[in-house]
């Protein structure tokens, strides 16, 4: 257990160390709060657009951490020999690519949790044609993600700390301070007299989209144990791809008794269970026996992927 604990943690720190991890982080947040800076002249349908380019923006977002990380943290361990470095103490391809796949986990986990906050600030932000944008909140949003560059700036220069892992921990530190006081001491009265509140209906939808990266992770995962990164990107997103509109190319045919549909239909995710924007309207919300449900699905996708990707890595020659 304690190789697994190391081996997890130290992914999961490599990661994070990472400019390209920081970079997509802090470009993905910020931009999730600039879209509601935005008029869009969306016959007052604006606050929607908004939410649903907010979690967009964070599968998407998502999508090229996962294989990124997963390409850096087992394709060029690979390439450069660590990982026949770490296979060669008593820890088996199993715990190896598992314990990988834990750490890759936390960081898009970390990442998501960034996105959700900022996606949550734009939900409160967004505005239809009778309203302005509100520069408050978002000066104060900007202001958090500069001090956040600052202090890791300092700690970097004067204390001789990596920068790049401090700068996205403080980046999520002052950001989650800087929205909590922007919903608790920030006052902004929109049109007909509404008062702009935080949407924590996103925060279900959110998770769901977490499911899904998690499951893309570990596709990923499997496919970086033999090719590089520009491959695994492609897979991933044909994957994606076709999963969405599975319901359209595979449903019909499988009904219909096609062999090859139903396996088609089976082996690859449906991303329609965890893209739920849409449930969002008219004051409805997503329940959470459904996320839950949802959760065992992921669960298997996971189990599935990870056990192809322990068939594809027994065998890799590494030296």
């Amino acid at each position: 257990m304690r190789p697994f604990i190391s081996i997890a943690l130290n992914a999961f720190m490599e990661l994070v160390r990472q400019p390209i991890f920081l970079l997509l982080m802090t470009t993905s947040s910020s931009f999730c709060v600039f879209i509601a800076a935005v008029p869009y002249f969306g016959f007052g349908e604006d606050p929607k657009l908004v939410k649903d380019m907010s979690l967009a923006l964070m599968l998407l977002s998502g999508l090229f951490g996962a294989v990124l990380c997963a390409s850096s943290s087992v394709a060029q361990e690979i390439r450069l020999g660590t990982a026949l470095t770490v296979l060669s103490k008593p820890v088996g391809r199993w715990t190896f690519l598992t314990a990988k796949y834990v750490g890759l986990s936390a960081s898009l986990a970390l990442m998501t949790y960034a996105n959700v906050v900022a996606a949550l600030l734009a939900g409160r932000m967004a505005f239809d044609a009778y309203g302005d944008t509100d520069v408050k909140s978002l000066a104060i949003y900007g202001g958090a993600g500069a001090l956040a560059y600052a202090v890791a700036g300092f700690f970097n220069f004067f204390l001789r700390r990596g920068f790049v892992s401090d700068a996205v921990f403080t980046f999520i530190l002052f950001t989650t301070l800087a929205v909590l006081g922007i919903h608790f001491f920030v006052h902004d009265e929109r049109a007909f007299g509404e008062v702009a509140l935080v949407d924590w209906r996103m925060v279900p939808a959110a998770v769901l989209i977490l499911f899904a990266l998690l499951i893309l992770a570990a596709i990923a995962l499997a496919c970086s144990t033999r090719l590089d990164t520009v491959p695994t990107l492609a897979i991933c997103s044909a994957l994606f791809i076709a999963g969405l509109m599975g319901d359209y190319l595979f449903k019909g045919a499988a009904d219909a008794g096609s062999f090859w549909a139903k396996t088609a239909y089976a082996l690859i995710p449906n991303w329609q269970q965890f893209w739920l924007a849409d449930a969002l309207e008219d004051k409805k919300s997503i329940p959470w026996p459904y996320v839950a449900k949802a959760a065992l699905y992921m669960f298997s996708c996971i189990s599935a992927a990870l056990a192809a990707g322990v068939w594809l890595f027994e065998d890799r020659e590494l030296s």
